[in-house]
């Protein structure tokens, strides 16, 4: 292990350290923030899939049996643990699909916002990167959907559907409207269609769990029974969070691109949106840890 570290041997039966939950103090901000920051590190998204396999392997083993291999240092097995909650679904212990993982929000949202941001003038545009990002969306609710059971192709693409012809009416009426106004006007259109689009899809998405309710835990972890008032609340969360975390990619950007037209300086430089756009989602990670919460739904 590293010095100063605690070697954990193989014949220590006792679990040192208690894996099923963060390692910072979830009852503070400062604590969830640490949280959010590690397991949504965008880094995180370029782990190599062995070394993801042999982190799920030392925490299951820890888990359940309070051993790791002789050497292996607390250090260690935090770092295993923030690449298991990075990838790996938190009720199924599956690994999720990479594009779904919260480590993958900066980069895909990126690209995303930044193409809504500056293609916002063509119908064809608005209609593809609409698509685009609900389709990135119906990836991500998907993913990340509380517990194990396994939905329809119906209620898959029910949700799907409607949040992308939602966020596509949407997107082209504001931007009728937004042509007879001046051009900043149109640059938040991409914005009002996405939280149109939020309010659909994830109460849709995530149906079955107002309908049957989401498992309920004590301070030990045990499940004690099932809430659809705990469900409503949580997916309305959801949603305003949702739009929360975009307004930092959505709202402010708009008043900088703005500027930058003016000058001549986009039609130079548009690559200049992307970062503007990435440096804004890192910024909003930090709204993950607002919400107090045992598991990112």
């Amino acid at each position: 292990g590293r010095p100063g570290s605690v070697s954990i041997m193989a014949n220590n039966s006792t679990p040192r350290l208690d894996l099923s939950k963060p390692r910072y103090d979830q009852s503070v901000f400062s604590g969830r923030l640490r949280h959010f920051m590690e397991t949504a590190n965008p880094l995180n998204v370029l782990v190599p899939s062995k070394r993801l396999e042999d982190a799920a392997k030392l925490v299951t083993e820890y888990r359940l049996h309070g051993t790791a291999p002789p050497g292996t240092s607390e250090e260690q097995l935090w770092k295993a643990k923030r690449l298991y909650d990075s990838a790996y679904h938190p009720d199924t212990g599956k690994k999720m699909f990479v594009v779904g993982r919260m480590s993958a929000q900066v980069p895909m949202n990126m690209t995303i916002v930044g193409c809504m941001m500056t293609f916002h003038r063509s119908p064809g545009a608005i209609i593809f990167w609409q698509w685009v990002n609900q389709s990135f969306n119906a990836i991500v609710n998907h993913t990340n959907r509380s517990g194990g059971e396994e939905i329809s192709a119906r209620q898959l693409m029910v949700p799907y559907a409607a949040a992308t012809t939602a966020a596509t009416v949407t997107a082209l009426g504001l931007n009728e409207v937004a042509k007879r106004l001046p051009s900043l006007i149109g640059r938040f259109v991409p914005f009002a269609a996405v939280a149109a689009a939020n309010s659909i899809n994830i109460p849709l998405m995530r149906q079955k769990e107002l309908q049957a309710g989401i498992p309920i835990v004590d301070e030990s972890g045990k499940k004690v029974g099932m809430s659809k008032a705990a469900a409503k609340k949580a997916i309305t969360q959801v949603i305003l969070s949702r739009i929360f975390m975009a307004m930092p990619a959505m709202v402010i950007p708009p008043f900088i691109m703005n500027n930058l037209e003016k000058r001549g300086i986009l039609t130079v430089s548009p690559n200049i949106v992307s970062p503007m756009a990435s440096f804004n989602k890192q910024f909003c990670r930090e709204c993950l840890g607002l919400m107090l919460q045992r598991k990112l739904h």
